[in-house]
């Protein structure tokens, strides 16, 4: 599977979080608005193009408005991702990943009840 680059990712994000096809200039207030980046036409669109050769998007026209629709879901691309890194920072250990969490202070007491429910109702 090709990675995306950071910029990229965002806006993958963006076209996923909208849950359906987003017309590019509501892709480009959409990144501004709630990303707070605050990207060019023409920079979305050189990103969305390198998005379609990657496979993660196909796009179209309807009159003068262009359109991004994902064709890679998100659970994919961020269980690729997850397990990609999982494999290179806690050697493909789970465990390692939930330590590091724990280290960090990261963790609520309610993050740390929820992830001890998931592990218990994992059980076999």
């Amino acid at each position: 599977m090709r990675e995306l680059s950071d910029a990229e990712t965002l806006i993958m994000k963006a076209i996923w979080d909208a849950g359906g096809d987003i017309a590019i200039q509501e892709l480009i207030v959409k990144l501004d608005t709630e990303y707070g980046r605050k990207y060019q036409r023409s920079t979305v669109v050189t990103f969305v193009r390198r998005m379609v050769d990657k496979g993660f998007v196909r796009t179209y026209k309807i009159g003068k408005l262009s359109y991004a629709q994902a064709i890679m879901k998100e659970e994919t691309y961020r269980d690729y991702i997850l397990n990609r890194d999982l494999n290179l920072w806690c050697q493909g250990r789970p465990s390692g990943l939930i330590s590091a969490l724990v280290k960090s202070k990261s963790l609520t007491r309610e993050e740390s009840e929820k992830i001890r429910s998931l592990l218990e109702e994992a059980e076999v």
